[in-house]
């Protein structure tokens, strides 16, 4: 569920899959809305995204009715998936 990862700082963490459960809405609907392949909407939604374009979040947002900081969070203490050799 990480997208961004900077030595010493936190994380950002991706919700859509919880802001999707909410609206009740599945990831082949939420493609077919948004214009954004099944592939590449799992990604996001899985958080294996290093960037998201502005233009996908937007419209992500306009149809599942939400904000941005209902998608991405910052966590300050999320441990990064990949794990330090």
């Amino acid at each position: 569920m990480i997208i961004s990862e900077v030595e010493d700082m936190g994380k950002i963490v991706l919700r859509l899959d919880r802001v999707m459960a909410d609206r009740k809405m599945s990831l082949n609907e939420l493609s077919e809305k948004v214009g954004v392949s099944n592939v590449n909407l799992s990604k996001i939604k899985t958080g294996k995204i290093s960037a998201i374009r502005f233009s996908t979040l937007e419209a992500i947002c306009d149809t599942l009715s939400c904000q941005p900081g209902d998608i991405l969070e910052y966590d300050p203490d999320a441990e990064s998936e990949e794990t330090e050799e």
